[in-house]
Parts: structure tokens; sequence; C-alpha cells
């Protein structure tokens, strides 16, 4: 029947993807990976399709990751204030897509690519399509995100994702204190204990509580910060999550990601979700880059950036 819709699924439309003993499901809001399994185990906290996407799992965060601080900040000679999302902080959060409804551009059975356009709006006036390819194969899953700059003025850029691994089954109410974390970073971003506004970069020597060099069970430790200093192998970093006999998951990514937020997922308010999953998050920038300057790329008009990392089964 003419002007009838189709239902959607709350969480916008699923596309799923197989191959090589892994399944994903990706959401098309905020083109989020909603489950991914290895042999039928999870290796992200998944969500149902038919629920808002719990805060930002698995979303893709863009044109920055995590805080802008105030939500203001100086760009091209004026001053923008972005809407405060996390208003208990006072901060921008995440970037203008985590809502935003992706649309499709190829959809394979191992590969699918989406894509949105940040329309210029007040505190962010520029024009960005972003287009997001997942893409399965033997060795996991891979997640490129690509930005064109289609406007007439350069734009502030950071891109990331926010999956929350899943190492295993873990013991007690709290899998991430069991959990073995290796985090190959030899500094931290130190924030406030509030609102988690960054303060110095530091030695994670000084701070040992987030000294993963060696891996060791991440215990009852809270994280919530961003490293950098990363070794990497052939210029890839790599961060590892492991239960008692081995398994896990890894995420790895390259040098256009100097960066990684991890987030021990603290809900104590929210028993069921409650360290359930470590937050891990390769990043093209720091937490407030569009303020402190570190690492942010400027996107010309006609330019584009692209970043991707990859999850796969330990």
């Amino acid at each position: 029947m003419s002007g009838v819709t189709e239902p959607v699924e709350v969480s916008g439309r699923h596309l799923r993807l197989a191959a090589h003993g892994y399944e994903a499901a990706i959401a098309s809001v905020g083109a989020s990976l909603r489950s991914l399994t290895f042999d039928g185990r999870d290796l992200v906290v998944p969500f149902e399709a038919d629920e808002v996407r719990p805060a930002y799992r698995g979303a893709t965060l863009a044109p920055w990751p995590n805080r802008i601080v105030d939500g203001t900040y100086r760009f091209g000679g004026a001053v923008h204030q972005l809407p405060l999302t996390e208003p208990e902080r006072g901060q921008a959060l995440h970037g203008l897509l985590a809502w935003a409804e992706f649309g499709d551009r190829l959809v394979l059975d191992d590969r699918v690519v989406l894509a949105a356009v940040i329309e210029p709006q007040t505190g962010y006036p520029f024009r960005i399509e972003v287009e997001v390819e997942y893409l399965l194969d033997a060795d996991g899953l891979q997640q490129t995100v690509t930005a064109h700059n289609i406007g007439a003025d350069a734009a502030p850029w950071g891109t990331g994702p926010h999956p929350y691994l899943v190492a295993g089954p873990g013991s007690g109410a709290r899998p991430v204190d069991s959990w073995t974390l290796l985090l190959p970073a030899s500094e931290v971003l130190t924030v406030t204990p509030d609102r988690l506004s960054p303060i110095a970069v530091e030695s994670v020597a000084q701070h040992p509580e987030w000294d993963f060099r060696t891996a060791h069970p991440i215990g009852d430790v809270f994280i919530d910060h961003a490293f950098t200093g990363l070794a990497r192998t052939d210029g890839v970093a790599e961060v590892r999550l492991t239960t008692d006999d081995g398994t896990g998951v890894a995420i790895a990514f390259d040098e256009r990601c100097p960066w990684v937020q991890v987030h021990t997922a603290d809900k104590p308010e929210i028993p069921g979700i409650h360290r359930i999953g470590l937050a891990v998050e390769p990043m093209t920038c720091p937490p407030d880059a569009f303020n402190s300057g570190t690492d942010l790329l400027t996107l010309e008009p006609g330019a584009t950036h692209a970043a991707s990392w990859r999850i796969r089964a330990l």
C-alpha cells in the first residue's frame, strides 16, 4: 500500500555478516557494532536488535572521540559551542553521529559499507561525509572510517570506535576483574576525577595501577583513561584481553590511531552491566583534542582521511 513504511527495529536496520567462523551484526543507527562472535563465543558485549543502544556501545565516534571540555573550542578564528551531551560532567561527548541513521552503500555476506553526512550545525558548521566499512575475513572484523570534507571550509576531525570487548565468561558478577589485560602503552593521560577532563600525559611507571605493559589481571582497578606511547610491531599496536585458559579477544590498529581509550565499564548503579566488558577504543586523537590540538586532523575542502582497526579472537 502506498505510504506504508516497513517497521524498523529500535536500533535501526540490521545487517548481518558471516565468514570464517565469525558472525557480526551491524545496526544502522550510529553504524554500530551490535554483536560479534567467533564460533558462537561473544567477542564484544552485544545488545538486542529491538533495544535502544545502551549508551555508546559499539557506536562509531565522529567527528571527535571522547570529550570536548565544556563543549567549547576555537577553530578557524571562531569560537564554537557544542551541545553538552554529557550533562552530568558538562562535556560534549563522542561526536555527532552516534544516533544518526546511516544509509547502505554496499551489502554483501562478508562486507557492508554505510554512509552518513554531518550537516553544518551549531558548534560544528562543517559538512563531512562519513563512510563506515565493516569487513569480515579469516583475521576477524576490520572497521574502516573514512571522512570526506564535502564543504567549503576546513574542518577539525577525529574518530574512533566504542566496542566493549569480552574475553570470556569471567568469574563472579564483575567479569572484567578476572580478565588479563595486555596494553602496550608507556604513557597515560591523567584526568580530573569528577569530570574526566585531561590534565597531563605521564609515564605509566608513575601510575603502576595503569601499567599493563606486562599482562596481568585487571582486578578492581578503575580505568577510564587515554593511553599513548604504544609499542608496535610492523607499525601495529595490539591490545589483548584473555581468560585464565588463554582464550580471549584482541584489537589492533596502526599509527593512524596513536591513542587508545580504555574503560572498565563501571556502572555500580546498574548491577546488570557493571564491569561486564572492557571498552577499548583506538583513537586518532586524545580527549579534548579540539582544544589542545594534539594529533588533531584538519580536513581541507575536498580532503579525505581514513582510519581502521581490527577485532579478532584469541
